[in-house]
């Protein structure tokens, strides 16, 4: 799945017609980072998200984050998840 990633990034990039080296600078990322990512699937997820960003591509990621439910038990704990995650917000609002 990662070298797949890498494939299609470099696909990206070549299509718009980028070296590996203006694609790192346009991502705050080194070379290298680029080279490994397309060639061995090998990066952080911050370097990965950074190129894909760099490439306008954030648009594409944003259904790997949409939640999904498959149940009536998961649609609970998401609507939890929620509540917890909304409260921590205020509390952390509270305590700045």
């Amino acid at each position: 799945m990662c070298r797949e990633l890498g494939k299609r990034l470099r696909m990206q990039r070549v299509a718009q017609r980028l070296t590996q080296q203006e694609l790192a600078v346009r991502a705050g990322v080194s070379a290298g980072t680029v080279k490994n990512l397309e060639r061995k699937g090998q990066s952080s997820m911050e370097s990965a998200i950074r190129i894909a960003m760099a490439l306008s591509l954030t648009d594409e990621l944003r259904p790997l984050f949409k939640l999904r439910v498959r149940s009536a038990a998961q649609m609970q704990r998401a609507a939890n998840a929620k509540r917890v995650s909304r409260r921590a917000r205020q509390e952390a609002g509270a305590v700045s």
